[in-house]
């Protein structure tokens, strides 16, 4: 037997941890991920989905809302406006999907199972106690959270909770891409962002398909007629339209954190700005086109 498999199996009886050989960074790819990396698939954990009738024991968050997004749609600019409202807390991206749970030993790992609780379910009850605390430190009713890789992880938030809102914000594909390509057009070129970007909208639209109860806004929308879209979101929510989510309150930069959402200057402005003119149809990329249909944005 193997040193390391003797050091292991002394290590798992006396403390529950294993050493393990730490993953090798490939050459050149060193440092930290692109957001569009986020796709990157982890080992699926199994759990099971509570019925509607054990929510009250399974489940501390009711009826949670994620904004199901591509990056570069204008979602900081929705949590903003959303968080203005008395009933809403929208706190900056939480990226609950990377928590993860382990049983490091076979006594925790049966312990578990005893339980009736999975490794996923497991995290699925992390992830609610997560949300859950930091919704009842804002006094609130309902949390909104906004990490554009909910888009890769719709199924796994409709499971976790059965009573989930999804709110399905577009944009403009080549204005996505494009938005992408500026914030470091040397990092990307403006072909890979169109791939990167191509990601996440599929993603988005494969929940939008499977999600016949969700709600689908167009950032355009939102920046030309902010009102009419914030009285049809709140119908949604089943909450009362307030005025204060049109100015959401000028923002210092260190109330919004950087890597965790837009933290530019219009952010910051604490009202809705204009967007982007609308490219014209021989502006649109052709790996664009089928996604730019798909959407509608076809004038």
């Amino acid at each position: 037997m193997s040193l390391a498999r003797n050091l292991n199996r002394a290590l798992t009886v006396t403390t529950g941890l294993q050493v393990r050989r730490a993953p090798r960074a490939a050459k050149g790819k060193q440092g930290k991920k692109s957001a569009a990396a986020e796709p990157a698939a982890r080992q699926a954990a199994d759990y099971r989905c509570p019925p509607a009738g054990e929510l009250a024991t399974e489940r501390l968050l009711r009826r949670p809302v994620f904004i199901i997004s591509s990056i570069r749609s204008g979602s900081t600019l929705l949590r903003m406006m959303m968080g203005a409202h008395p009933r809403l807390h929208a706190p900056h991206e939480l990226h609950i999907g990377r928590l993860e749970v382990t049983c490091t030993n076979w006594h925790s790992e049966r312990a578990m199972s005893e339980l009736g609780l999975l490794r996923g379910d497991l995290e699925h009850l992390l992830w609610d106690r997560v949300l859950h605390r930091d919704l009842t430190r804002s006094g609130k009713d309902h949390v909104v959270e906004k990490t554009p890789a909910n888009a890769y992880m719709y199924r796994r938030l409709k499971d976790c909770w059965p009573d989930a809102r999804f709110v399905f914000l577009l944009r403009h594909p080549e204005s996505i891409a494009r938005s992408w390509h500026e914030s470091d057009p040397a990092k990307r070129p403006h072909d890979t962002a169109v791939t990167d970007v191509l990601r996440y909208m599929t993603a988005v639209e494969e929940a939008r398909t499977a999600d016949a109860d969700g709600f689908t806004v167009r950032y355009e929308d939102i920046t030309d007629d902010p009102e009419r879209e914030m009285r049809r979101l709140c119908a949604y929510l089943d909450v009362d339209y307030a005025p204060a989510m049109l100015n959401y309150g000028r923002k210092s930069s260190a109330e919004l954190v950087r890597g965790l959402g837009d933290w530019r200057e219009n952010i910051r402005t604490g009202t809705v700005q204009p967007g982007r003119a609308l490219p014209r149809q021989d502006e649109i990329t052709e790996r664009l086109r089928p996604m730019c249909a798909a959407w509608g944005y076809t004038s």
